[in-house]
């Protein structure tokens, strides 16, 4: 079989792969499919499964990834991301590399196809549609529970600048699922903006996620007396870490409605 990834490039069923994975939330979904014994390196950023991944090269970080480190370790696939990583990086890795598998998810039901690339190519297929139907079935709970009323949300990702997400990324796309919409903060997928007037106008709450920044129950209560609307601290891995936590994350978005 042949399998095709986010650039249409064909890679074919591999049981024998050395991976090398790039992109966190992807490396926590091939220790899912049962794969971690032929991750080979990963970066330090991927952290999950804890246990596990102490055993794993790191070969730098998302951004700054070592090319000799990857080089001496010779893998056959190198996992990237569209967003997470450079094209520079994946362009050099393609020089050495027979196989660089290029992701880009962007909704929250891509993680099905995330899920049987990466099961197809490493031959984990069956664990891979067991994981598909238990996916199917968290998201008709979700589709199914009683819908909030719709809200715009301003989800901040970090500080000093301000900054926070377009309605084109995959975090905006998991709010959405519970009818929580973005606003419009210009043409970049992760815009810089103020606290002004006409923001908080269009708002109904704020959202300070834990990651890429840290922000921590002390920001939520200072931004708070700040502006003077709701904020309220979410996990930032659960809205934006696809793959094997977006099983987890659609219980999550259940949660972030109550009351």
């Amino acid at each position: 079989m042949i399998y095709t990834d986010a650039l249409g490039q064909p890679h074919p069923a591999d049981p024998a792969a050395r991976i090398v994975s790039l992109v966190p939330s992807i490396t926590e979904l091939l220790c899912e499919l049962g794969l971690a014994g032929q991750l080979v390196g990963r970066t330090g950023f991927c952290i999950h499964p804890a246990d596990t991944v102490r055993a794993i090269a790191k070969v730098g970080g998302t951004k700054d990834v070592n090319l000799e480190k990857i080089r001496k370790l010779a893998p056959t696939h190198v996992i990237v991301n569209i967003d997470e990583n450079e094209k520079p990086t994946a362009d050099a890795l393609a020089e050495f590399v027979p196989h660089v598998v290029v992701t880009h998810p962007l909704a929250p039901r891509d993680n099905l196809a995330l899920a049987r690339l990466m099961g197809g190519i490493f031959c984990a297929q069956d664990k891979a549609e067991a994981w598909c139907a238990a996916f199917e079935a968290e998201y008709a709970q979700l589709q199914s529970m009683p819908k909030p009323p719709p809200q715009t949300v301003l989800y901040c990702i970090w500080q000093d600048p301000w900054m926070s997400i377009s309605a084109d990324t995959y975090i905006a796309r998991m709010l959405a699922e519970i009818g929580w919409r973005v606003p419009q903060l210009g043409t970049e997928r992760y815009p810089r903006f103020d606290w002004t007037p006409a923001l908080l106008a269009q708002i109904d709450q704020v959202l300070l996620s834990s990651e890429p920044y840290r922000f921590t129950e002390a920001h939520v209560d200072a931004l708070e007396r700040q502006i003077g609307k709701p904020v309220q601290l979410v996990d930032g891995e659960m809205m934006s870490w696809y793959g094997s936590r977006a099983l987890q994350g659609l219980a999550y978005l259940r949660r972030l409605t109550q009351p």
